[in-house]
């Protein structure tokens, strides 16, 4: 008689613990991911993005008002049907190819002023950043041949800002969603959402290019409200949400990756060039009649050959070491601010105080968080002016 144990009877040998709890954690690990990619991540940097940028682009604009129509208007040595053919054949696109009347452009010009302003407060900024990036986009694709590195860095970072939700903290959308006994019907935004449909209607029909993505931010946000508005606790209102998080977050480190890009080429250039090497190409700017805002200054410092040379290789090893610095927390945000003293240095001594503005506020998003919500904390604490009061009537 055998004694041989059954083999649906033999006592099973569990498995290792390791090999239990590899399918649980690569599942945790999965949904981890997902809640990341779901959430609006970094928003008081993108909010400080969002008021340095458009303070950068309100103050050009404002500061080039008396010279606008020279830069991009009728009276610009490019001419109309010259600045024409030259967006053919770049492919840019532009308002101002519709008409070379002084009337059109004004108007273009005072509506992209508008734009960054509501956007700098963040009122409408869903709306006013799509109204900002297209302003600006016509108006350096008018006359590219007055544009510099700073022009570049504004039309490229305000294509970016449209995806961002840079007005999730410090802005009056955020305050009016915060605000309780709110009415859920809105108006304004309504009636602006109307408004700016008429215009792609009559301005652009249904073609193809720059109008479809005009036509498609517009039907997103139509989508948008319509679902928050009737749908408020639906499946699609979770979705969208998601989708803008998602877009959000993808948008926020292509803006960090660009800045790299910046930095990185910027000093890698620098290193090729022979007076970079010896140190001496500080000298030679500081010494440009046009970049003279402060003869004085700028003739002091050029005039110490030490102080040169530590800015020129300074600036350098600033520029390359940049992106390597990001694995560190600590070594980068002390590299990060001496990054924007360094800007500060440069609106100062040479004179372009729109690109270095443009720049901080894309170092911006390097930021701390902690950094950021003390300072908004503190700034909230600071005293308000109040409103004399009037007298009651006798």
């Amino acid at each position: 008689m055998s004694t041989e144990t059954p083999v649906a009877e033999r006592p099973t040998t569990p498995a290792h613990p390791k090999e239990e709890a590899r399918p649980g954690r690569a599942r945790e690990a999965f949904l981890r991911l997902g809640e990341a990619l779901c959430t609006t991540r970094a928003p008081h940097q993108a909010a400080v993005f969002r008021i340095g940028l458009t303070l950068a682009i309100a103050a050009f604009l404002l500061r080039e008002w008396p010279h606008r129509r020279v830069l991009y208007g009728d009276r610009s040595p490019l001419s109309y049907d010259m600045a024409l053919e030259l967006g053919r054949l770049d492919g840019t696109f532009s308002v101002l190819y519709w008409s070379g009347g002084r009337l059109w452009f004004e108007v273009v010009y005072a509506v992209t002023v508008a734009a960054a302003l509501a956007v700098l407060v963040g009122w409408r900024t869903r709306t006013m950043c799509v109204v900002l990036m297209v302003g600006m986009l016509s108006l350096e694709n008018r006359n590219t041949l007055v544009g510099d590195g700073g022009d570049n860095v504004l039309k490229i970072m305000v294509i970016y800002l449209v995806f961002t939700r840079c007005a999730h903290v410090w802005s009056l959308d955020a305050r009016r969603r915060n605000r309780k006994g709110s009415s859920p019907a809105d108006r304004t935004g309504v009636a602006l959402w109307s408004a700016t449909g008429l215009f792609l209607l009559l301005a652009f029909g249904v073609e193809t290019g720059w109008p479809l993505v005009l036509w498609i931010l517009w039907g997103v946000q139509g989508l948008w409200y319509a679902i928050g508005r009737w749908f408020p606790e639906s499946e699609g209102r979770r979705v969208l949400d998601a989708i803008s998080a998602m877009l959000h977050n993808t948008a926020m480190l292509t803006i960090a990756v660009q800045v790299c890009l910046i930095y990185a080429t910027s000093g890698w250039y620098k290193v090729q060039g022979s007076r970079w090497q010896e140190g001496s190409a500080l000298h030679y700017a500081l010494n440009l009649e046009y970049f003279e805002p402060w003869p004085w200054l700028s003739g002091l410092l050029a005039a110490n050959t030490v102080m040169v040379l530590l800015m020129s290789y300074g600036t350098v090893m600033l520029q390359v070491a940049f992106p390597f610095t990001l694995a560190n927390r600590k070594v980068k945000n002390v590299l990060l601010a001496v990054m924007i003293l360094e800007h500060v240095g440069i609106a100062v001594l040479l004179g372009i105080p729109f690109f270095s503005l443009a720049m901080v506020a894309c170092d911006a998003v390097f930021l701390p968080t902690v950094f950021l919500t003390v300072l908004g904390a503190r700034c909230a604490r600071l005293p308000r002016p109040t409103l004399p009061q009037s007298s009651p009537a006798a």
